[in-house]
């Protein structure tokens, strides 16, 4: 999908947010704070009071809730009021638009684990996956590494405790910057990732948390 295509999709999107208050205030803090980091308090009420999924997203440039605004097959459009978005797909950032770095595209390998469950990885698998980023117009980068178990642990969101399971992604690269561990909080029984800190580009890396998530139904 070319940039044009997803520029059109924000814009007709701008109406899911146009007369909520989370939506017209909060959401422009990601926007507003490319300018310096801002922090972003949200509660269980507001996510609840919105009609949306929602995420929340921490980067280099502040926070933000996004609302997802469309889905096509695995993949997730998620869109902040500021225009940014972010694409998702089994819970790992393939693109995004709008940030002073973006990545431009994603191509996991044939037999990578994300779409299965990360409860199922086995410690030391192997990870591929193949990037292209908008910085030098630079196509096809290599990252590989391992998947690393690191047990359960207590991660808050919103009013909630969940015991997750942390599954690392540890990659490398020959472009700066992009040689580093990526960690997914995951749901035990399926593998959901419900919270995760990914390095997308050299200068972008996003913590995302699920506040209210798409989920397949049992």
């Amino acid at each position: 999908m070319t940039a044009l295509r997803l520029i059109a999709l924000a814009a007709l999107a701008a109406s899911l947010s146009a007369c909520n208050p989370l939506m017209q205030g909060s959401l422009n803090t990601l926007g507003a704070s490319l300018r310096g980091p801002g922090s972003l308090k949200v509660t269980q009420a507001q996510v609840d009071a919105l009609p949306y999924y929602q995420i929340q997203v921490t980067t280099e440039y502040g926070s933000a809730v996004m609302a997802l605004v469309r889905v096509q097959g695995k993949l997730q459009y998620w869109r902040a009021n500021s225009n940014q978005l972010l694409l998702l797909e089994d819970g790992v950032i393939v693109r995004t638009l709008g940030f002073p770095d973006d990545l431009l595209g994603t191509r996991l390998a044939a037999d990578a684990p994300f779409p299965h469950g990360l409860q199922q990885v086995a410690d030391g698998q192997p990870s591929q996956r193949w990037i292209d980023l908008a910085s030098n117009t630079q196509f096809g980068i290599l990252l590989s590494g391992t998947f690393h178990r690191a047990g359960i642990e207590t991660v808050r969101i919103l009013d909630r405790d969940l015991s997750l399971l942390r599954v690392d992604e540890r990659l490398s690269s020959q472009i700066r910057g992009m040689s580093s561990t990526n960690h997914y909080w995951v749901d035990p029984q399926d593998g959901f990732v419900m919270q995760s800190r990914q390095q997308v580009t050299p200068s972008l890396s996003v913590t995302l948390t699920q506040l209210r998530p798409l989920r397949k139904q049992p």
